[in-house]
This record gives structure tokens, sequence and C-alpha cells, in this order.
């Protein structure tokens, strides 16, 4: 049971309580895509988003943690401006076909496994959760690679090996690092608090 569906008072509290935990997850993956560092040496800029996404699939669970990411493209695709700002890269709809899309596209996937990893206690236990949270960012970096090497808006993409140096190699280090930050905080936050979080 998710931390948002504790011990509420009647149903539709309970249902105000989780759509209004799934538009502020999508709130603050809008949020961290604003904390955009473009690379002179690959289309794909660094942002803070990932581990928004996956952090929000431990806290709400597989199902509204999906909802979330989903909420966030929708409001992407309609026009608002909750992706990474850049002079390159394509709003609104087309985002999602340009070189960044395989990445946006993982995240409702990405938050469904941690959420339904949480559900199984994997947020309760530091290297259990950074296992969770691993699976979640292997997800994002497939996603993303996958869809650099043969889409990216370009005819035949840009081959395997091009998409690994472009998606893969700058950011890989650095998202380990706040990973294993990230994976501590969630379990800590249960212990302080006593909430239930997504698996109990």
């Amino acid at each position: 049971m998710s931390v948002f569906a504790g011990e509420v008072a009647s149903e539709p509290l309970a249902r105000a309580i989780r759509v209004a935990s799934v538009a502020f997850v999508a709130a603050l993956t809008a949020a961290a895509a604003q904390v955009s560092i473009p690379l002179p040496f690959t289309p794909v800029p660094f942002t803070l988003q990932p581990m928004i996404v996956l952090m929000g699939g431990a806290a709400l669970g597989r199902r509204l943690g999906c909802y979330s990411q989903i909420l966030y493209l929708v409001a992407g695709v309609a026009g608002l401006p909750v992706f990474a700002a850049s002079p390159l890269l394509p709003p609104g709809a087309a985002r999602l076909l340009g070189p960044t899309g395989g990445y946006l596209v993982s995240y409702p996937l990405a938050a469904w496994v941690v959420g339904a990893l949480a559900e199984r206690g994997f947020d309760r236990r530091y290297f259990r959760f950074v296992i969770a949270m691993g699976a979640g960012l292997a997800v994002v970096y497939a996603c993303g690679i996958a869809w650099l090497s043969v889409g990216a808006g370009v005819p035949h993409g840009i081959g395997i090996r091009a998409a690994l140096i472009a998606g893969a190699a700058p950011f890989l280090v650095a998202d380990v690092i706040k990973l294993f930050i990230a994976a501590s905080t969630l379990p800590a936050v249960w212990r302080l608090t006593g909430l239930g979080g997504a698996g109990q």
C-alpha cells in the first residue's frame, strides 16, 4: 500500500490525496527538467529528471508513479513548458521524436519498475533500494540509447556505438553517484517518520 493511501477517513479524500500526489510528482519532474545543462558533444542535456522519476515511482508505487509520468508527458505534448529548455531540441509533441524522445517516453515505465519493486519492500533497505533504483535507471538508459540508435529524428538513427557515446557515456557516472545518494534518502524517511511507503 502506498504511503499516500494510508488510513484516510473517506474514499473521496483518499482519491484527492492520490490525485494531488500524482500531480505533485509530475510538477517535480517538470521542475527538475529546468535544471538543464547542455553539453557540446551530445544533443542530450544533463538534467535531474531521472532521479525524480525513480524516487516518485518508489514513493507512489507502480500505478501512481506511472500515472505521474504520463501526466508529465501529456503536459509537455500539450505545449506546456515542462520539457528541458533548449534552443536546439523541438518543443511540444515534437520533442518525443527528437534525440531525447526515448528518455522521455521511458519515464512511465521506469517509475512503474521502481514502484513495483518498492511495493515488494525494496524501498525499506539501502542496498535493496539501490537495486530498485538501478533497475529503473537501466530502463531510462535502454530506451534512450535505443531511440538514439535507430531514430532520434534522423534517418536510420546514429547507430549503437554513437548512441552509447552520446547518450550514456557523458551521464553514467554522475547518474550512478546520484542513484547511490538518492537511495539513502527514502529508507531513512520511512524509518524516521514511520510512514508505510509503497512497500507496506
